[in-house]
């Protein structure tokens, strides 16, 4: 045969495999981010590249992705692109119950109303329910939201309610015994408003975590001189606990029945055993909330190289329109502190993953579910307000653009990814 002859069908043949190939390639993923600047501290990435998403997960990472290959491209120049944050500090176990507060009550807040729009695709229920409680919070609240929600099981049986003082119903193995049944949506356990020997309820919770292999989280109440908050962090918590309101600002006078021991002293200094407890690898969360955020004591510590190992909100009724107000303020406080954007990424998503153990979330990994925040930084004149009234001013602002749940655009706050009219 001739070879040129040969040649040209052999050209034949690649051009049809090439066209092929792009037809097969054509509007191959469900919808691409287009142009921003991705953070994945997971995948140690901080630089511009496109993501592609198809049947919920994530299909693609590269840094140039033909727009023709999706059927939707969303074009996020100028935005950040981040994993969904993972907010490990709320109380969403709302209902009606006035009695009961935060299990089943007012004090809890409906989940979708105050993650979604900040960006926060997944959060942890702090322990508004207990093991006798947590089937109806399963049923009325993890079922019904969009967010994924899990949580700390309250180590007291009925939850966040009227018996927070009884310690009569500290179950640690059924505590863990419930852990084990809804593996799924339970993490760990939480310590929380207890006013006798803090060691009667936080051993019971670590007893627990012993059981099923969760951390425990701390909320410490204080009440010298029977307790103390460095035997708490040094020989009753351990590595992988966690102690939440980190930035307290307690109680100055230890004759106070409510003192509660700030982690800096009243000369500005971080105690070094607060030092040593997070070297030994107790973890330390943000938790805002209504009272645990005050600059007096953030400032100073973090002068000091007194970081959160992880960033909450507390998300409750209380404070969702005081100094705490959302996450996206909540960050935006710590930019605006020093802490450079790339960190707080990580302690609002890769971080709180590995410590809740839910190591499939916090990152944009290929083949992981799409939950992405896409974050705009607004550059003026901004005032953050803590936990006490006290206000920093700042000149940077973060505000959720855009939310994707499980590859669905479930907030969208210019209209970037809704059809544009003709």
């Amino acid at each position: 045969m001739n070879s040129k002859i040969v040649r040209s069908s052999m050209l034949l043949i690649v051009w049809t495999l090439l066209c092929v190939s792009s037809v097969l390639y054509a509007q191959n993923y469900d919808i691409l981010l287009k142009g921003g600047h991705l953070i994945d501290p997971k995948n140690k990435i901080n630089e511009k590249m496109d993501v592609a998403i198809s049947q919920g997960k994530i299909i693609r990472v590269a840094s140039n992705i033909p727009p023709t290959s999706a059927k939707k491209v969303i074009d996020v120049s100028g935005l950040y692109v981040a994993p969904g944050l993972i907010d490990i500090h709320v109380h969403v176990f709302a209902g009606t119950n006035k009695e009961q507060l935060t299990m089943d009550g007012p004090n809890s807040l409906p989940p979708d109303g105050f993650t979604l729009k900040n960006g926060v695709t997944t959060v942890v229920d702090a322990g508004s329910s207990g093991w006798r409680s947590f089937p109806l919070f399963k049923k009325n609240i993890i079922d019904q939201s969009i967010t994924r929600v899990l949580a700390f099981l309250n180590i007291v049986g009925d939850g966040m309610g009227t018996n927070e003082q009884d310690s009569t119903d500290m179950s640690p193995r059924m505590a863990a015994r419930f852990a084990e049944y809804y593996k799924d949506y339970i993490v760990g356990f939480k310590v929380a408003h207890y006013n006798g020997l803090q060691s009667i309820p936080v051993d019971s919770a670590v007893m627990a975590g012993k059981l099923s292999n969760r951390p425990v989280m701390i909320d410490w109440r204080g009440l010298p001189p029977s307790n103390s908050l460095e035997n708490l962090l040094m020989k009753h918590l351990r590595p992988g606990d966690i102690l939440t309101h980190m930035y307290h600002a307690g109680k100055r006078s230890p004759s106070s029945p409510f003192y509660k021991e700030a982690l800096v002293d009243q000369n500005g200094k971080v105690k070094q055993y607060v030092f040593d407890a997070q070297n030994r690898g107790v973890i330390f969360d943000l938790g805002h909330g209504g009272n645990g955020f005050v600059y007096s004591q953030a400032i100073p510590a973090l002068k000091q190289g007194l970081y959160p190992n992880s960033i909450s909100s507390d998300l409750h009724s209380g404070n969702m329109n005081a100094g705490m107000k959302d996450m996206n303020n909540i960050i935006s406080k710590f930019l605006n502190m020093g802490m450079p954007l790339y960190d707080i990424i990580l302690k609002s998503t890769w971080n709180p993953a590995q410590y809740i153990k839910r190591v499939e979330l916090g990152h944009l990994s290929v083949g992981s579910e799409a939950d992405i925040a896409v974050l705009s930084l607004k550059k003026g004149d901004f005032g953050y307000i803590d936990a006490h009234g006290f206000v920093m001013k700042g000149a940077q602002k973060l505000e959720t653009e855009l939310t994707i749940r499980a590859g669905k655009v479930v907030w969208d706050l210019n209209g970037r990814g809704a059809m544009n009219l003709e």
